[in-house]
This record gives structure tokens, sequence and C-alpha cells, in this order.
């Protein structure tokens, strides 16, 4: 192992940053080949690091400022409950509406505190994800590759999800069954205007698109009043959006009850709608923790997660 070199630099709000720098060799069990990589390891000015020899290892001492952020590619992280605590949430929450949903005594109180469990499981989880990544550096570039990968996954689910929702309107809209009078919409059923509120949302949510893309160069840039002013930006924009599309269920002539219109109209769109709001409360932190400096050109996946 090749002795630590110390450097020192300054981030864009001007802080001191000690960088040490040491290879070291790994070797593998069961093989004879052995890997070096070199260890870049991120401190504030305020904190003070020790490096020593010992062995093949290297030993650092730490004193950290939890008020400030802390980067480092050393790898880690406690295990985690969490998992299996939003598993059980989740098992409580259906057997809980499926019970509800079939009267069974007892299935509202367990549907309430299957919802509770997944949501104070999900604060904790993501409080200790915050904590891991922003101040215990946790977060190297591995598992941030590891979380995009993740998301990436859960978006290719979610196309999923709605593409099952388009599949059904145009199967029922494109060959109408003689159920629903061998039309589209089904006789009896009142749509409403494509041209007034629909066509006024559209604009909008291209607009909020805008601007988180605007917050995500502020971000690489670093910009952290620009970036904060765009998240602030494409907040109010979500809000226009998700208050507009409750004034048009409150204001629609026909319910998810109406027929095979009805069900697939207000499935996709409610979900939709609900994936707003989830994203708007995802936004909102993200802007808190942008505010706060919690957010680097190089530490933001949580950022490229909501947007």
């Amino acid at each position: 192992m090749r002795l630590p070199q110390k450097r020192i630099s300054h981030n864009p709000q001007g802080d001191s940053i000690v960088q040490w720098e040491a290879s070291v060799e790994e070797e593998y069990k069961g093989s004879s080949r052995a890997r070096t990589r070199t260890i870049h390891i991120y401190l504030t000015e305020d904190a003070a690091i020790k490096p020593a020899m010992s062995g093949s290892s290297l030993s650092i001492e730490r004193k950290l400022d939890p008020k400030k952020p802390f980067f480092t590619t050393l790898g880690g992280g406690d295990p985690s409950p969490w998992p299996i605590s939003g598993s059980l949430g989740a098992l409580a929450t259906t057997v809980g509406g499926v019970m509800y949903m079939h009267s069974f005594q007892g299935g509202a109180t367990l549907l309430s505190l299957g919802l509770i469990f997944i949501l104070y499981t999900m604060f904790v989880w993501w409080r200790d994800v915050l904590r891991e990544s922003t101040l215990e550096g946790h977060h190297t570039k591995v598992v941030q590759l590891g979380l995009r990968y993740g998301f990436i996954l859960f978006i290719v689910s979610e196309v999923m999800f709605f593409f099952a929702f388009f599949w059904a309107f145009f199967h029922s809209s494109l060959a109408p069954t003689v159920e629903i009078g061998g039309i589209w919409p089904p006789k009896g059923i009142w749509v409403l205007d494509p041209w007034e509120i629909p066509f006024l949302n559209t604009p909008i949510l291209l607009s909020s698109g805008v601007a988180v893309t605007w917050a995500h160069h502020a971000i690489l840039a670093g910009k952290e009043k620009r970036a904060v002013y765009a998240l602030v930006a494409t907040v109010l924009l979500a809000l226009v959006f998700t208050g507009f599309q409750g004034m048009e269920y409150y204001q629609a002539p026909s319910t998810i009850s109406d027929s095979i219109y009805g069900s697939t109209f207000f499935l996709a769109t409610g979900f939709h709608g609900f994936h707003v709001i989830i994203g708007t409360l995802f936004l909102i932190i993200c802007g808190i923790r942008q505010y706060l400096g919690h957010l680097t050109k190089e530490h933001h996946v949580g950022f490229e997660a909501a947007a």
C-alpha cells in the first residue's frame, strides 16, 4: 500500500476540502489475482483525519461536525431493519384491505395499522438514507450506481403499469362491444371537453418538466440559489396542476362506476394525479435539502430520482 498523499482544494461554496489519496492492493479468497484500487477521502476543513499504516489496511480516525455534509468513497452502512418492517406493513395493508372490502370484523383496524406502519417505515428509512449519504459518507460511486439502476427498474415497472391502463382503454374503445351499445363513448356517458381543463393542464405539466430540468442543470453547475428557485417553480406548477385536476373531477359528469369508460378514464388519470402528488412531496424535500446545502453536483441521486 502506498502512503496516503494529502491535497487541499476548495468546493464551489468556498470551503476548504482536504483530500487523501492512497492505493490499496486487494486480494480475494480462492484467487491468486490481486487488484489495486485508489481510495479518495474528502473531508471539510472542520474535520480531522489521521491516516496510518497498519499491515495492508488504511486506518482512519475522524472527527466530524454532524451539521456539515461529509462525503467519502469508502462504502459501508449498518444493516437496516426497514425492508422487513416495510414488508410486514405491506402484508398487513393487503390483508386488512381485503378484509375491509369483504366486511370482515377488524379489517379496517388492520388496514389502518398497516398504512401507519408503512408510513413510519418510509419516514425512518429515508431518514437513514439521508443520514448515511449526507453525514456518514456511505454513498460511494458504486452505491450511487446501484441506486440509479434500482430506480430505472422502478420506472420500467411504472411504464408497464400505465401501459396496462392504456391497453384497457384502447381495447375497449377501438372495438366497442354490444354490452356498451357498440359505440364509444358508451351510450348515456357524458365526457369532459378535452379542450378545456385537460388542454390547460398539458402546458402546465410540460412547464413543470422544464423547471425541474432547469433545477438539475443548476445543481450540476453548482448554482445553489438558482436550483432552489427552479424547484420552487416546479412545486408551484405541480400544485396548480393538481388543483385543476381536482376541480375537473369535481365537475365531471361521470364517475368511475360509469361503464368501462369511467373505469379506464378515472383509473388512469387518478393514478397519474396520485403520482404527481407523490412527486410534489418528493421535490419539496429536495428543495429543502438543496436550501440546506445537502445536494452537490457529485451527490444528488435523490433529486435525480424525484425528477
